[in-house]
């Protein structure tokens, strides 16, 4: 059984995220795709995100009609930042040796994935596939190789979805008191309302 591996802090999750879901599903057959909200990343101060609590309801409730799509709470017990290849190697324990795990990431990740955490054992660990990121050239995938040999051959590079939403744009809209109707799911957007989410921007 192969699965895909969606992770992020979600704060909020939204309607891009569905959408590669999705796509990654359908165009790798993946019997279902797993999403991950990180408890703390190394890459954003804990202070600035919703708590852990408030997004893991939210990607509960965007993807309570998708009996493909899971919630995984594992990153939420582990102690200090969140590193991809840390929550693979649990996944792997949890999944078993005779499943691929198709970790998906924007091709600006990948771009930056030679400088990630044991790179070169995240790439045996897991295979990548990068999706379209607004204003973000494919990385060379030449130039990625000669930084981490192995790679090329370890990584599915799509063309769709183009999906230009952004979860900063979210919070500011609400902050501004605008409609993101259009952004989230409709039970997230209530939940925003219902616990008054991000109004301070």
């Amino acid at each position: 059984m192969d699965i895909g591996l969606l992770g992020g802090t979600f704060d909020p999750v939204h309607k891009g995220h569905i959408a590669v879901a999705e796509e990654v599903r359908a165009r790798l057959g993946l019997a279902e795709v797993i999403f991950m909200p990180a408890a703390r990343t190394p890459f954003k101060e804990e202070d600035c995100i919703s708590s852990v609590e408030h997004r893991v309801r939210m990607v509960r409730l965007a993807i309570a009609g998708y009996p493909y799509f899971k919630l995984s709470t594992i990153e939420m017990n582990r102690s200090g930042p969140s590193y991809t290849i840390d929550t693979i190697v649990e996944l792997r324990d949890l999944v078993g040796e005779d499943c691929e795990i198709f970790f998906i990431m924007g091709c600006d990740s990948l771009a930056s994935f030679p400088w990630w955490k044991e790179p070169e054992r995240l790439i045996q660990a897991c295979r990548l596939v990068a999706v379209p990121r607004p204003d973000c050239a494919v990385p060379d995938l030449a130039t990625l190789e000669a930084d981490l040999p192995g790679i090329s051959e370890r990584v599915t590079v799509l063309d769709e979805p183009n999906v230009d939403i952004s979860a900063t744009e979210i919070r500011e809209r609400v902050a501004r008191g605008l409609s993101i109707s259009h952004l989230v799911p409709e039970a997230v957007d209530e939940y925003i309302k219902q616990h008054e989410l991000y109004l301070t921007g």
